[in-house]
């Protein structure tokens, strides 16, 4: 059973050239004013899930870091978008669809969580752009990479967290998280509900999260937080930006966020 694309020519281009157009642009605007930070040992990732035109920028610079790490097995986490439903969803899809060509399925962390948590499949859940905008970053950076999408909707922290601290202390294995911040705020009021996600993802405050950050995968957050916590991990903030910086609009905009974690 193959996922297949769902979001492909509206979150991003159904083509591979177009997209790596995207890429280049972004990474050319990025190394005209900064250097990659120098960071190898990296565990997980947090990044946005917006069009490509307004996030990809963001999500790139936390690719092409993960790019120079050894993990090749990854877990990719999001929330649901389209449906509600209890618990976390694991689907045993054999590849996943991109327009850079299919991403091979982890059978080693497959198997792995399946015997270590009861989680079903939901396969509605998986035409989810949340984790879909990651594939084709995952496949241009990471070619032989090898994942899973778990998907989650009516779920606690702490649930995920269990699952997160799994896979992280797992040889060469690695978590996305997927994010956005807040949503339809005036620019200065986004500012304000972002600055407080930003602290608690760069402090590893998560108590921080409930005095005002509005990521929709604020659960995830939480979750990657706890596990981040526990292991000892450091943070490190990569970009932040919103939906303004593309469309000029600053009457209602959404928040980006993109940060790395490693030992």
């Amino acid at each position: 059973m193959k996922r297949k694309m769902s979001v492909e020519g509206s979150f991003y281009p159904a083509r591979a050239v177009e997209i790596e157009r995207y890429f280049e642009h972004f990474s050319a605007v990025y190394d005209e004013e900064k250097t990659l930070p120098a960071v190898k040992k990296i565990k997980a990732l947090i990044v946005p899930h917006a069009g490509y035109i307004y996030s990809g920028y963001t999500a790139n610079i936390a690719y092409r870091i993960l790019q120079k790490s050894k993990i090749k097995k990854l877990v990719v986490m999001g929330p649901s978008h389209k449906m509600a439903f209890e618990g976390v969803s694991l689907c045993g899809f054999s590849s996943y669809e991109t327009p850079f060509g299919d991403i091979g399925s982890s059978n080693f962390l497959l198997q792995k969580i399946k015997e270590q948590f009861s989680l079903s499949c939901t396969s509605q859940a998986h035409m989810e752009h949340s984790t879909e905008v990651q594939f084709p970053f995952i496949k241009h950076y990471i070619e032989d990479a090898e994942i899973i999408e778990l998907v989650y909707s009516y779920a606690d922290a702490e649930s995920l967290s269990k699952i997160i601290d799994f896979v992280l202390k797992e040889e060469d294995c690695g978590v996305i998280i997927s994010t956005d911040l807040s949503h339809f705020h005036t620019l200065s009021n986004a500012v304000r509900l972002d600055n407080i996600c930003l602290e608690a993802i760069e402090n590893i405050e998560i108590k921080k999260l409930q005095k005002g950050c509005e990521a929709c995968g604020i659960l995830g957050v939480e979750a990657l937080l706890l596990s981040v916590k526990r292991l000892g991990l450091n943070s490190l903030l990569l970009d932040y930006r919103t939906s303004a910086d593309a469309s000029g609009d600053t009457e209602s905009v959404v928040g980006y966020v993109s940060a790395c974690f490693y030992e």
